[in-house]
Formats: structure tokens, sequence, C-alpha cells
């Protein structure tokens, strides 16, 4: 089951909505900068579309949290921060640690069976990189997707997914981490916790798993340059 954010979880009715989903793609995949200042004229002239309708597309970006909007001074994609990163992984060591828990004691056996199935086609064909920052195939988000789901917790679900994971993607498509041996290695481990329903040690894996990766997406940013963090344009 791929990972699908509540972002982009309804299909476009308005141009608005076309154009908020049009917008979302391209923050997500690289098209448009970290830190780049968005020009409502350009942008409304591009797509050929009122200025209202590109404002309110712009609103639901900023409530997907890709978008900063500030008085006198307009909208701009966000930069990255190592702060801000620092505070996803904080959220998501403490709430996907809960819901590998919950999903020890909540998921079908059918669901488990799922999950084992998705962690056997990940490692036989572990890609070294996301396949051209493609938003429909991630292996980590998608198994991370699953357990979430898993918990059958319907307010962490809409908290993790509607509230943080669109940031997780800005962040984890340009850093390009990979999909790892070493994490396929701690998906199996969490997998099969889940399935012995060890809900505490499914928790201590995931816990360690996610603090792993921010670990390494840390280091990334520390290496960057202010241009690459998009905080170079005023």
């Amino acid at each position: 089951m791929a990972f699908r954010s509540v972002c982009q979880s309804q299909e476009p009715v308005t141009i608005a909505d076309r154009m908020f989903q049009d917008l979302r793609r391209s923050i997500l995949e690289g098209g448009m900068p970290a830190g780049k200042k968005i020009s409502e004229p350009e942008l409304a002239a591009a797509y050929g579309v009122s200025r209202g309708s590109l404002r309110e597309a712009i609103g639901k970006l900023e409530n997907c949290n890709l978008v900063t909007r500030r008085p006198n001074i307009g909208a701009r994609i966000i930069s990255f921060s190592i702060d801000q990163l620092m505070e996803i992984y904080q959220i998501r060591e403490a709430m996907e640690g809960m819901a590998a828990r919950l999903a020890a004691q909540n998921m079908t056996e059918q669901e488990v069976q799922n999950l084992q199935e998705l962690i056997k086609r990940q490692k036989s064909s572990t890609p070294e990189q996301p396949e051209n920052n493609n938003l429909k195939h991630d292996p980590d988000l998608d198994f991370h997707f699953c357990v979430i789901k898993g918990s059958q917790n319907e307010r962490l679900i809409r908290m993790l997914c509607q509230d943080l994971y669109d940031l997780v993607r800005f962040y984890r498509l340009r850093l390009n981490p990979g999909f790892t041996p070493k994490a396929q290695i701690e998906h199996e481990l969490i997998v099969d916790a889940i399935t012995r329903r060890d809900g505490e040690m499914a928790e201590v894996l995931m816990r360690h798993h996610i603090r792993a990766s921010r670990d390494r997406a840390k280091l990334q940013l520390e290496n960057m340059t202010p241009e690459e963090l998009g905080v170079h344009e005023k």
C-alpha cells in the first residue's frame, strides 16, 4: 500500500484545488527550490488563473506547512532548518513509536500478512535511491504508512499523515537518503515484533529506527550550503 498524504487525499474539484496539487507536487519533487519566493503575478499568468484562485491554493500549501506567508512580504517555500528537522523527528519518534505499539495490538492477521509481504518486496528490490523522487513510491514511507494505519487510531493517523508527512517528504526527497540495507533490517525487526504481538518491543525498535534516520538527516543538513538550505533569498 503506497503512502498517501491527507494533503493529497481528495480529488481536485476547483481551479484552486488543481493548482494546489500541481504546486504541492512541484515543491515536493524539487521543482520549486527551498526558500524560493512565490511570485503571485508570474504564477497566475503561467497558469492562466485569477489571483484569488492562486491565493486559495497558496493557503492550502500553508496549511500543509510547505509555504510560509508574511504580511507585506508575501509567500515563499519553506527553507531547510535543523531545528525544524529535529522537531519533526522528535514528534515522529514519540508518535510512530506509539503507532508501532498499537499496531502490534490492533492489526488484523491479514494486515500483518500484508506488512510481511511489503517487507519481502522491499528486500527483493531495495533501491539505493527513491526512484526519480517519485511521490507515489518510497519503500520507507510505504512501510511507515502501513504501521501508522495499522494502529487503528484515527486521531493518531490524522495527526501524522495530515500535519507531518508532507514535511517529512519535503526533507526526505531533497536530502535523498535512499533506502539502505540497515533500514531494511530495522524494518524486518519491527515487523517481527508486530507479528509476535510484542507492542513494547515494536515501540522500542521503531523509536531506534527513527533516531537513526534523524542522525543521518541532521548530518546531511549540517553539510549543506546556505544556498542549498534555501536561506539565501531575502
